[in-house]
């Protein structure tokens, strides 16, 4: 199917719109990886969200002496006062592989026998259990003293609000971007009616409406932006591919992870038609309004 039509004016022979394919690819490749930002970080914060909800972390600090029985005696007795606490569901304490686990993206492969590392107990809650995490975190501190309770809400109000200001950032992103597409399209168009004005003139003449010579231009910028919106497209596929690439291979870095899942490369897909319809409909207005005003 072709994109074009038959035109009666030659805008394919002039110079006017040659560089709009390749300012639309531009645009369209910044405006695909602002949405793929976008995407990774209110998925990452729904991820964090669901794993932290409805849990909590109790740290309970190392004693100054190496008395390791005091030490068990303490973890005991916070696991005991956790567990008899209505609406708390399970309590663990996490070993040292996973202790390990979660400071290998700050401390790497450092040998964490040679660290004063507290004890940290791993406790969930049950679905919808409304627990004063206030008065158990003080029975805590009297029951095991050095023992601190952390429901991770102070952390995770700052990751969500960090989330939501990457998702509205994209989104004036892609508002300017298409701000300058029409800017550039309406440029464009209006070079190519100067270059042009004889052959519209003629038409004119011959009885052609506003609407027929617009019809001409959008056709011609549509096929243009939809060229360069599909290679913009393609190459920020493939910058998205390389960054997940490179995230892979960085081991326990503090990255979120960069993979987009198949709805959210689907939603990259409609950026090119965007494009060309963005600018069919600039070019259209843009020849209608200088045509009004010859009249």
């Amino acid at each position: 199917m072709r994109l074009r039509r038959r035109s009666d004016l030659p805008l394919a022979a002039d110079d006017s719109s040659r560089f709009l394919p390749w300012i639309v690819a531009l645009m369209v490749y910044l405006a695909a990886l602002a949405l793929a930002a976008a995407l990774v970080a209110h998925s990452s914060v729904e991820r964090w969200s669901r794993n932290l909800l409805g849990s909590m972390t109790v740290e309970i600090a190392p004693p100054e002496d190496a008395d390791q029985k005091a030490a068990n005696v303490r973890v005991e007795t916070a696991l005991a006062l956790l567990l008899g606490t209505p609406g708390v569901a399970d309590a663990q304490v996490l070993g040292e592989e996973r202790i390990a686990e979660l400071l290998s993206p700050w401390l790497g492969a450092a040998d964490l026998a040679q660290l004063p590392l507290p004890v940290l107990i791993d406790v969930h809650l049950k679905p919808d259990a409304t627990v004063d995490l206030a008065a158990l975190g003080a029975r805590l501190a009297d029951a095991v003293p050095g023992a601190r309770l952390d429901d991770h809400q102070r952390w995770l109000h700052g990751l969500v609000a960090l989330g939501r200001s990457l998702e509205l950032t994209a989104l004036a992103v892609l508002l300017l971007i298409a701000a300058a597409a029409a800017a550039v399209t309406a440029f464009s168009t209006r070079a190519a009616l100067a270059i042009h004005h004889g052959v519209i003139e003629v038409l004119h003449l011959i009885g052609a409406q506003d609407t027929y010579v617009a019809r001409q231009f959008q056709a011609h910028a549509l096929a243009l932006a939809l060229r360069g919106g599909f290679g913009g497209l393609l190459a920020a596929a493939a910058t998205i591919v390389a960054a997940e690439h490179l995230g892979a291979a960085g081991e326990g870095s503090l990255l979120p992870d960069l993979a987009l899942a198949p709805w959210q490369w689907a939603a990259l897909v409609p950026l090119p038609l965007a494009g060309g319809l963005i600018a069919m409909l600039t070019a259209r207005a843009t020849v209608l309004a200088a045509l009004a005003r010859l009249v």
